[in-house]
C-alpha cells in the first residue's frame, strides 16, 4: 500500500507519543489508585497508547470537550487548562502532552504552568522545543522564527497547509513554542528532560517526581 505524505507524518508522530508514553510508564510507573490529571489530552492516549495500564484514574481537562463522560477509569470534563477548578495536590500527576505551546501568551502560559504545578504533587509538561528546525504543528523549517504576519502570509504553503488549509491559520495565532529558559522559569522545581531526533532537541519535558 502506498503511504501517502498525511499518512507518513501522522505515522511519525504515534512513534513519538508511544516512545514519550513508554518513558512516561518507565519513570513514574502509576500504581492502582493514582490520580492522573491529563491537561488538553483525549481518551486514546490512555486506551490505545499505554498497554497494560493499572487501574488508576485519569481526568481529562479539554476546552474543545463537549462534557463529562465516564469510561474504564477515564472522566473528560470540560476546563480552561490555565484556570484549573480543582483543590491543591488534588492529583498525584499532572501529565500533558503538547499542550502549554497552544494557550496563546506567555501570559497564559504561566498561568497554565502554575495550575499544573498547584493541582498535582508530581508533574510529566511535555511541549516541543522552538529550537527544532521543523515547526511540529506546521510542519516547515524555521517558520516559527518569522514574525506572525509572516507566518500568515505564507503558512498555507507550507505542508500543513498544503493538507489541512482550513486550520494552519488560527495554528499560527494560537501557538507559542518555548525555549529551553523560559521552560525552566514556567517549572522552577522541575528536571527538564530532551527529547532528541538525530541529536537535536525536539522537545521539552518538565518533570518532577
Amino acid at each position: 500500500m502506498q503511504l501517502t505524505f498525511k499518512g507518513l507524518c501522522e505515522h511519525v508522530f504515534i512513534h513519538f507519543r508511544r516512545r514519550r508514553m513508554n518513558r512516561f510508564f518507565a519513570l513514574f510507573a502509576p500504581s492502582p489508585g493514582v490520580r492522573v490529571l491529563d491537561i488538553g489530552g483525549t481518551p486514546q492516549t490512555w486506551s490505545t497508547e499505554s498497554e497494560g495500564r493499572a487501574q488508576f484514574s485519569v481526568t481529562l481537562i479539554n476546552i474543545r470537550s463537549n462534557g463529562q463522560i465516564e469510561a474504564d477509569g477515564i472522566t473528560s470534563m470540560k476546563c480552561d487548562a490555565t484556570e484549573m477548578p480543582f483543590a491543591d495536590n488534588a492529583f498525584d500527576i499532572a501529565f500533558s502532552n503538547s499542550v502549554i505551546e497552544h494557550v496563546g501568551t506567555w501570559e497564559k502560559q504561566q498561568a497554565f504552568a502554575r495550575g499544573a504545578r498547584r493541582v498535582a504533587r508530581s508533574l510529566w509538561i511535555q511541549t516541543p522545543a522552538r529550537c527544532f528546525p521543523i515547526e511540529a504543528h506546521l510542519l516547515a523549517p524555521y517558520i516559527q522564527y518569522l514574525p506572525k504576519r509572516v507566518q500568515h502570509r505564507i503558512v498555507r504553503w507550507t505542508p500543513r497547509g498544503l493538507l489541512t488549509p482550513d486550520v494552519v491559520h488560527g495554528i499560527v495565532d494560537e501557538v507559542r513554542l518555548l525555549t529551553y529558559r523560559e521552560v525552566k522559569l514556567l517549572f522552577p522545581d522541575c528536571r527538564i528532560l530532551r527529547e532528541r531526533v538525530f541529536g537535536l532537541t525536539k522537545s521539552y519535558i518538565a518533570v518532577r517526581t
